[in-house]
């Protein structure tokens, strides 16, 4: 049975590279669903104190995410997110210290 497997992901800027960041996750979803790798429920994207922007997503399944690894549209993607960013892993950031983590929610992300 193949379930929809949710990702977070978290994408810490590098100095001066906060609005390319944002630029381009707004491009990441869009680009996951036009190649048929992610469901279409709603995403959601964050930002911690920090600056780090977490995007929470589905992946259809767990064979569609492994498949992202050789799509040359979603590595193209990846790569431009590793030029303007470091990934992090969620227990790095304060917030997740907390028993409730706070985020602000960015709008206006393409669907």
């Amino acid at each position: 049975m193949n379930l929809a497997v949710t990702f977070v992901a978290a994408y810490k800027p590098h100095a001066g590279k906060d609005h390319e960041l944002l630029a381009l996750v707004r491009r990441h979803v869009p680009a996951l669903r036009s190649e048929g790798l992610i469901t279409d429920h709603p995403s959601l994207l964050l930002k911690a104190a920090d600056g780090t922007l977490i995007e929470i997503a589905s992946w259809k399944s767990e064979d569609h995410s492994r498949s992202a690894n050789t799509n040359p549209v979603v590595q193209e993607i990846w790569q431009a997110f590793a030029r303007c960013c470091d990934f992090r892993a969620l227990k790095d950031l304060p917030e997740t210290q907390e028993l409730f983590a706070h985020f602000e929610r960015i709008e206006g992300v393409v669907r």
